[in-house]
């Protein structure tokens, strides 16, 4: 019983793995110019697998678009001033199983390359802690932080990061 529980174990978690590596083998490439252009890649999975089936979508501000044509995709409606959201679902049947595989990417049209590229937001180059420089110079200033030449009677107003109001 131990052996069989074992067995089965395994090769669960090697069909897990093998789902994993089929979806990583799935990319696409946005094609030059201008309607935006996308070509579907299985790379090097094609020969491993029964088929595919590809679900794209292009979304800008307003909706969200279906292509046109069948690998590569046209996209006419998107605009090379928008930020577009594109993603795929790709159903890929083997061996009596369908694997679903979901990605999405933001992207923005790159002037100089007259394509799409991946919109990074940039990661965090360093952090540096602020130093606040206390400076005690006896000036006082009013509650608006305007500065002022003489003591107001009745008012209250800051010197030296305090508050005070001289009766």
């Amino acid at each position: 019983m131990k052996k069989i529980l074992l067995v089965l174990l395994v090769s669960l978690g090697l069909q897990t793995q093998a789902q994993n590596n089929l979806c990583d083998s799935l990319s696409y490439t946005v094609m030059q110019g201008l309607p935006m252009m996308v070509y579907m890649e299985a790379n090097g999975i094609s020969n491993m697998v029964d088929s595919i089936e590809w679900y794209t979508t292009a979304c800008n501000t307003v909706t969200c678009y279906t292509p046109q044509g069948n690998n590569p995709y046209s996209f006419p409606f998107i605009n090379m001033t928008d930020t577009v959201k594109f993603c795929y679902d790709a159903y890929v049947y083997t061996q009596n199983q369908i694997i679903t595989c979901t990605h999405c990417d933001s992207l923005i049209f790159d002037y100089t390359d007259s394509t799409y590229v991946l919109f990074n937001m940039g990661g965090t180059t360093s952090i540096n802690e602020l130093t606040f420089n206390k400076i005690n110079n006896n000036k006082i200033y009013d509650l608006l932080g305007r500065e002022l030449t003489e003591i107001p009677v009745g008012k209250l107003y800051i010197r030296n990061q305090k508050l005070y109001i001289k009766k």
